[in-house]
C-alpha cells in the first residue's frame, strides 16, 4: 500500500503536553470519547462484536484487557471504533487466509525482483543479490521442492513471512559478494528485515515499523512479527495505532482515514485545502506536507505544499522564514503542529478571507495499492467501509443496557 500501514464527535481539547509526557495518560479529550460516558463490561464488549465471529468471548477478553492496559475508556464509541477496524482488516481472524496470495507473491517476485533489491540496497549491491535471490528461489532447499514452489502454496501472510525469513536466513549464511574492496559477507546486515516485503501484519494490519517503535516487551524482530500474528498481539498494536494519539475530529470517519493513510492525514489534508482556498496552488490533498525517504525521514526537496506556503506568506507579509516553515512542517505527524506559527497563520488568513473557521479535517485523497489487493482503492473507500461497520456496531450498542 502507498501508506500504512475515530472515535465519536465528542472530542474536546486534551493537554498535548500531558500526552507527550505519557501516552497512556487518561484524560478528557480528543484522544477518546467523553470520560463521563458509560463504560462497558467485558460481556457487553462481546455483544458488540458481530455474531458471525468465532470465539467472540476471546476477542472481547483481549480487547477489554488491552484497552484497560492502555487506559482507554471502554465506551461504546471507543470499542466500536476498534471493532470496526478489526472487522474491516481481518473479519476477526488473527492470521487470515488471503485469497491467491501465493500466486500474487510469485508474480511480484517475477515482475519486480531487480527493482526492489536495487531500491533497497542500491544498484551495485542490489543487482547481484537479486540474481542470487532468484537462483535460491529456483534451487533451494532442493530443486524438487524449491522456495518458489513453496511460495505458490502459501495461504496466509504469516506463511509467506516465515518463508521469506527462511530464504533470507539461507542467503545471509551462504552469499558472498565480490567488490573492489574484496569479499564482503552479508553478516551484521539485517537483510531479512530490510528486504522482507511483508510490512503490514496481523488482524489489524499494523506496519512493522510502528510495532518496533512501540514494543510492549523486549523481543527480537522475528518474535515481534510472530506476536503480531497472535490474537492479542495483533489487537494490541492495532489498538495502539488507532487510539493513542489526540485529534479533534468531529466524525469517526477521519480517524479511520488516518489509520489507512497515516496519522493526522485528515487534519493535514484540511490544512492543504485551506491553502488551496487562499492560493491557486491546486495541491493534492494527500495529507503529506513534506516528502519522505524509504526510512521515513523528510527529504530536502521542497514540496508543492511548502512552495505554496512560501508564496502565500510572501503575499500576505507573514514573517515566517523558510527555515521556520520547514521546522513547522516537520511536525505534520504530531499534535504540536497545531501550535506552530505556520498552522496558526494559515488559519488566521483563512478566517480573514472567508469569515469562517478553517476546516479541521477533510478526507485525504490517497490511492491504496498493493499485491494483497484485488484492485486499487482509495482512502475514502477504506474509511467509508470502516465507518459503515462502526455505525452498525453503534446500532448494536443501543440495544445494550449500560
Amino acid at each position: 500500500m502507498k501508506k500504512f500501514n475515530p472515535q465519536s464527535g465528542l472530542y474536546k481539547s486534551i493537554s498535548i503536553l500531558a500526552l507527550s509526557l505519557s501516552l497512556v495518560a487518561c484524560g478528557k479529550g480528543s484522544l477518546w470519547s467523553e470520560d463521563d460516558d458509560p463504560t462497558l463490561k467485558e460481556d457487553q464488549v462481546k455483544k458488540l462484536i458481530p455474531a458471525r465471529v468465532n470465539d467472540r468471548s476471546s476477542w472481547a477478553k483481549d480487547i477489554y484487557a488491552i484497552t484497560t492496559d492502555l487506559k482507554i475508556p471502554q465506551t461504546k464509541d471507543n470499542i466500536c471504533s476498534i471493532i470496526a477496524v478489526v472487522d474491516q482488516e481481518s473479519n476477526f481472524v488473527a492470521n487470515p487466509v488471503v485469497s491467491g496470495l501465493g500466486d500474487k507473491a510469485v508474480k511480484e517476485v517475477q515482475d519486480r525482483l531487480q527493482e526492489k533489491f536495487e531500491d533497497k540496497l542500491g544498484a551495485t549491491l542490489g543487482g547481484p543479490i537479486a540474481n542470487y535471490f532468484e537462483s535460491v528461489l529456483k534451487n533451494q532447499p532442493t530443486p524438487e521442492n524449491n522456495y518458489l514452489k513453496q511460495m505458490r502454496k502459501v495461504r496466509t501472510e504469516k506463511d509467506l513471512d516465515v518463508l521469506y525469513r527462511e530464504i533470507f536466513d539461507y542467503m545471509s549464511k551462504h552469499y558472498h559478494v565480490s567488490a573492489l574492496t574484496g569479499a564482503a559477507k552479508l553478516v551484521g546486515q539485517d537483510i531479512a528485515e530490510k528486504m522482507n516485503p511483508i510490512t503490514t501484519l496481523g488482524s489489524m494490519q499494523v506496519h512493522i515499523n510502528y510495532a518496533k517503535e512501540h514494543k510492549r516487551n523486549s523481543v527480537n524482530i522475528n518474535e515481534l512479527r510472530d506476536d503480531l500474528y497472535t490474537e492479542y498481539g495483533g489487537l494490541y498494536y492495532g489498538i495502539h495505532r488507532l487510539m493513542m494519539y489526540p485529534a479533534d475530529y468531529d466524525k469517526a470517519i477521519y480517524r479511520f482515514a488516518d489509520y489507512n493513510s497515516g496519522m493526522y492525514s485528515s487534519r493535514n489534508a484540511a490544512f492543504q485545502q485551506s491553502i488551496d482556498k487562499l492560493t491557486d496552488a491546486k495541491l493534492d490533498l494527500d495529507g503529506d506536507l513534506l516528502s519522505y525517504d524509504k526510512n521515513g525521514n523528510p527529504k530536502a526537496a521542497t514540496t508543492d505544499t511548502e512552495k505554496a506556503l512560501m508564496v502565500l506568506f510572501a503575499q500576505n507579509n507573514v514573517l515566517i522564514t523558510p527555515r521556520q516553515l520547514r521546522s513547522d512542517l516537520k511536525l505534520e505527524k504530531d499534535p504540536e503542529f497545531e501550535k506552530s506559527q505556520t498552522y496558526i497563520a494559515v488559519n488566521k488568513l483563512y478566517k480573514a478571507k472567508t469569515g469562517k473557521d478553517a476546516p479541521y479535517a477533510v478526507m485525504p485523497q490517497v490511492l491504496i495499492t498493493g499485491p494483497k489487493l484485488s484492485r486499487d482503492y482509495n482512502t475514502n473507500w477504506y474509511a467509508s467501509r470502516v465507518n459503515g461497520r462502526y455505525e452498525s456496531c453503534m446500532h448494536r450498542a443501543k440495544r445494550i443496557r449500560i
